[in-house]
């Protein structure tokens, strides 16, 4: 059996894209740049490094302006999604609830320092979850994160849920089994897969059988 589970954050759990598209356009604004973004122009970038994503989404603004603007984004975007929460995947509360009285349950995401506590407070699920780490908090990979967070709970046999290459090549370098949700961003072939977390509890039980 499996003795806790670990999941992504953003295309996972919830879809905060819209949301966050709006936070930055804001931030941008009030900065003097005149660049506003779409939900498809961000969709792209969930989950990657945000050093990665200010280069993709700012090419034309020099390193250090970009490094700032984007930390001023992410500030704004806590907040933000702090205050007015975004878009749960249908199912969530209800497959956490369930889940959280059989494992712990844990979030490892790729995202900034605050990034977690908002979503939590944006949509009270903080409550079903032991723990979290972010590269935002520790400046480690998803890979590193997640053997941190296996290794800080003595986790013997855990299972990360994600829904991109990255996740699923970052369980794999963790030594994590990996199961793909397959309703968020990404496409991961053949591997263990859901399409709504309601269908985790049961895929967990076959998978430990």
């Amino acid at each position: 059996m499996f003795d806790g589970i670990l999941f992504d954050l953003d295309g996972t759990l919830w879809d905060a894209v819209a949301e966050v598209a709006e936070s930055w356009s804001r931030t941008l604004e009030r900065e003097g740049v005149s660049r506003r973004f779409t939900a498809a122009d961000l969709r792209p970038c969930m989950g990657l490094l945000l050093s990665d994503i200010g280069a993709k989404l700012l090419p034309d603004v020099s390193p250090a302006r970009r490094e700032e603007l984007i930390a001023l984004c992410c500030a704004d975007e806590n907040a933000y999604l702090a205050r007015h929460g975004a878009s749960l995947y249908p199912g969530t509360e209800e497959a956490l609830a369930s889940l959280g009285k059989k494992y712990p349950l844990f979030v490892v995401s790729n995202c900034q320092r605050g990034y977690i506590e908002a979503f939590y407070q944006g949509t009270g699920m903080g409550k079903y979850f032991t723990d979290f780490e972010s590269a935002g908090n520790t400046g480690l990979t998803k890979a590193e994160n997640i053997a941190l967070v296996v290794k800080r709970h003595g986790l013997k046999k855990p299972v990360y849920v994600g829904d991109t290459a990255l996740d699923h090549a970052s369980a794999q370098q963790a030594g994590v089994p990996f199961i793909h949700a397959a309703y968020g961003f990404g496409s991961v072939e053949n591997v263990s897969a859901i399409h709504s977390l309601e269908e985790l509890e049961g895929l967990l039980k076959s998978l430990g059988t």
